[in-house]
């Protein structure tokens, strides 16, 4: 069992952050690779993306949203309870070199996997320019740990909350505009994935992007992370998360996604009746 050390309610509540004793896994773990956690003896597996590493404590940070029943049952653990399972370093970790200029995009809870990327491409040598984006300012996350581990931090927000008002890539646009970016790292929803990859075309600039939203399994039986990359059937959880944007089939992704998100809406509308039928009973 892993003891958890710490708990941080982020983002109106919906968005947590936990510090996991997992003295083995952090020792290994690398930027871009993920954990898969069980709740408890009966729950369900999930994949979550490290948000950062500790090998000298031996801990390491999950920043997860609170989207279906495994998510809000793990909100309900508290700093002294344990998780049952976290399996990993899982995937295949982020290919850092120096390269040159690099701008790491990421929306909502994206940009707690784009942390260590982003910290690990400064400390190889690149200039790094981040790039976090949120629908408002109070689903902001990071943004202090995402201005150290980069050399410049641009805010946007949807609504114009905080920072420019306006999308990623947006700021994105106006970045490739005036120097030359070298390569692009975009991690978040889906369809901002998209539109990221749909800018960087453009410029012909390599881009990066993390599929770690489709993973189930976490291990290559289930195929449900099956993904066309350049043509082939790849599998986002062994094979990745992270892909070049440009070969992704994001059309067919997109629609593999929603039928998902219909089933966890199902299930957490069953886990949510179940808490209250439980309530009444006491």
């Amino acid at each position: 069992m892993f003891p958890i050390l710490s708990k941080r309610e982020m983002a109106q509540g919906t968005v947590i952050e936990n510090e996991i004793s997992a003295p083995r896994i952090a020792k290994k773990a690398r930027p871009g690779q993920f954990v898969m956690l069980r709740a408890n003896e009966t729950g369900e597996r999930i994949p979550l993306t490290m948000a950062d590493t500790d090998p000298e404590k031996g801990t390491i940070k999950i920043i997860y949203q609170v989207v279906g029943k495994t998510t809000a049952l793990l909100k309900t653990l508290e700093p002294g309870d344990h998780i049952q399972d976290v399996a990993g370093p899982l995937g295949k970790p982020t290919d850092i070199e120096k390269v040159g200029t690099v701008a790491c995009v990421g929306g909502g809870t994206g940009v707690a996997v784009l942390h260590p990327i982003t910290r690990a491409f400064k400390e190889a040598g690149n200039r790094v320019v981040a790039i976090c984006g949120a629908r408002t300012k109070d689903l902001l996350i990071l943004e202090a740990e995402m201005a150290n581990a980069s050399h410049e931090c641009r805010i946007c927000t949807d609504d114009g909350t905080c920072g420019y008002h306006g999308f990623g890539t947006d700021l994105l646009k106006k970045l490739l505009d005036s120097e030359k970016v070298d390569l692009v790292v975009g991690i978040g929803p889906v369809p901002m994935m998209k539109a990221v990859v749909n800018l960087t075309k453009q410029y012909g600039v390599r881009t990066l992007v993390s599929l770690n939203a489709i993973m189930v399994d976490g291990t290559g039986m289930c195929g449900c992370c099956r993904v066309t990359v350049g043509g082939k059937t790849r599998f986002a959880c062994v094979d990745g998360p992270e892909f070049d944007g440009h070969d992704v089939d994001f059309d067919e992704l997109i629609t593999r996604l929603n039928s998902y998100k219909e089933q966890e809406q199902e299930a957490m509308e069953r886990f949510e009746h179940k808490c209250r039928a439980e309530a009444a009973l006491k």
